[in-house]
């Protein structure tokens, strides 16, 4: 799905991993709340849910979507020993199509800025970035200083290490909505980027839809 005018507000999910019940919540609840946009950050492949069902979903509600590592390992029927590996030959040929069109990376205007969908770190899908790296980690960081030399994005939105966060490097704010997939604390966040502010959304004990917290994106 192409934007093509500026988002206010967007709806954002993390790594999917088959996933397709909460998925379909998330969107769900993105959408009673009148959030037009919502974007997608890959990983649809390998968790215990239905890959066929999510790629269904998110064709059918044009959500923006980059592809992810595991998508593409899918994809190239690599390491499918993982646990909860996606086999090949368990996903339609609609699937198949569906995710071999993804892109590795989608950039949109913003209220704030332009931004960068990605997986990993621009178009490097292993890229990681934590809460937790600071000095080295950060220095070495080669795709992240390439984005935050580049100076072409206010923001950059990803996934990958299924930690939720937000980070500031000079200009460039780095926004992680985590992961949908049950055994890491699944949630979601929806990103004003008029008023600046993330917040993330969690699913309980109870697999119902709570707030976390809100974060200033400055």
């Amino acid at each position: 799905m192409s934007i093509s005018h500026e988002v206010k507000i967007a709806g954002v999910i993390g790594d999917v991993h088959a996933e397709d019940e909460l998925l379909s919540k998330a969107i769900r609840f993105l959408r009673d709340r009148r959030i037009q946009t919502i974007l997608c950050v890959g990983d649809i492949a390998d968790g215990r849910g239905r890959v066929d069902h999510c790629c269904t979903i998110l064709v059918n509600e044009g959500i923006t979507v980059v592809i992810g590592n595991h998508d593409q390992w899918l994809l190239k029927n690599s390491m499918r020993d993982l646990e909860y590996a996606t086999q090949l030959d368990e996903i339609s040929e609609e699937s198949r199509l569906f995710l071999s069109s993804l892109p590795a990376t989608y950039e949109f205007k913003t209220a704030g800025g332009l931004s960068l969908l990605c997986h990993g770190l621009g178009e490097n899908d292993m890229a990681r970035l934590t809460p937790d790296d600071y000095g080295y980690a950060i220095e070495a960081n080669v795709d992240l200083q390439d984005l935050i030399k580049e100076s072409k994005y206010r923001y950059v939105i990803n996934g990958h290490t299924h930690l939720k966060m937000v980070r500031s490097f000079a200009r460039l704010t780095v926004i992680n909505a985590g992961t949908l997939k049950r055994d890491n604390g699944p949630g979601f966040l929806a990103i004003d980027f008029a008023q600046e502010i993330a917040r993330f959304f969690r699913f309980n004990a109870k697999g119902t839809i709570e707030e976390a917290e809100s974060v200033s994106l400055t």
